[in-house]
């Protein structure tokens, strides 16, 4: 990955929207069907900083599947993949 978030910043692969189709065999298209909210971690920052100038570790790690807020993290395009880079705060839980 040739992306490197900086401080407690984290790089995310959101989970692809499936196709739906509604009980009466309508297909819903993905333009009118809410983002996912969970993803995978491809790449984190070293973490924050303190105001001693400490650097406190992230508490997610790469491969974590995460599920985050809703209005979270700023979406982005690279190589053909689109991404969200977030806070580690916008994320909410880590799923086992």
């Amino acid at each position: 990955m040739k992306i490197k978030p900086l401080a407690d910043k984290v790089l995310v692969k959101s989970d692809e929207a499936s196709e739906e189709k509604s009980s009466g065999g309508i297909i819903i298209p993905d333009t009118a069907k809410e983002k996912p909210h969970k993803g995978k971690v491809v790449e984190i920052g070293p973490g924050r900083t303190d105001e001693n100038g400490k650097i406190i570790k992230m508490n997610v790690k790469i491969g974590d599947k995460v599920l985050y807020s809703k209005y979270g993290g700023t979406e982005l395009e690279y190589e053909g993949e689109t991404y969200l880079i977030m806070s580690e705060s916008d994320i909410l839980a880590v799923l086992k």
